[in-house]
């Protein structure tokens, strides 16, 4: 998977080798390794706000006023889920919950929770700040590679295995 960043002058891309890797679009070179997931890393997203960035300070303990950011969450075959700052490259947090892969990751549009799926069959809500499972949906009977939210409405969209696409309310 890759994913430019919010500002477009960097790229993420996740590996099959255990890696992420950030790229400057600038010098075209790796700015960052990221190296400590176990397994395969699935899925990668970029927090996308502010208010996800607040979040994020207060989840990790980080003085609001230190120059830290910008912020990467990673999810992996290892069923974990990073919290990165990708200045200095280094995992900040970790959320454990998941019972298999996984294999996407999204923001809420506020900013509050992060929204997963997995192999699991589960939707999962955390809470940023309290680096907590909010909520587990038991999805869909079969894988949920796929998932989305739509950024103004608040619906989320999930895509399985088992030939389906179902909507949530996640307001």
């Amino acid at each position: 998977m890759v994913r430019p960043s919010p500002s477009g002058l960097l790229i993420a891309s996740c590996s099959n080798d255990h890696s992420v890797k950030v790229w400057d679009l600038n010098k075209k070179d790796c700015k960052t390794d990221l190296r400590e997931h176990d397994n395969v890393v699935e899925c990668i997203e970029w927090a996308p706000n502010e208010t996800s960035a607040e979040n994020i300070h207060k989840a990790a303990g980080l003085d609001p006023k230190t120059k830290s950011g910008p912020f990467l969450v990673s999810g992996s075959r290892d069923k974990l889920i990073k919290f990165w700052d990708v200045t200095s490259g280094l995992c900040l947090f970790t959320l454990i919950g998941h019972d298999n892969w996984v294999r996407q990751i999204r923001f809420h549009p506020k900013g509050r929770y992060l929204l997963t799926s997995s192999d699991d069959k589960t939707l999962r809500t955390w809470h940023i700040e309290n680096r907590r499972n909010h909520k587990t949906l038991n999805a869909h009977d079969h894988f949920v590679p796929s998932i989305d939210i739509h950024r103004t409405c608040g619906h989320c969209a999930t895509g399985s295995v088992d030939t389906t696409i179902k909507i949530w309310d996640c307001r």
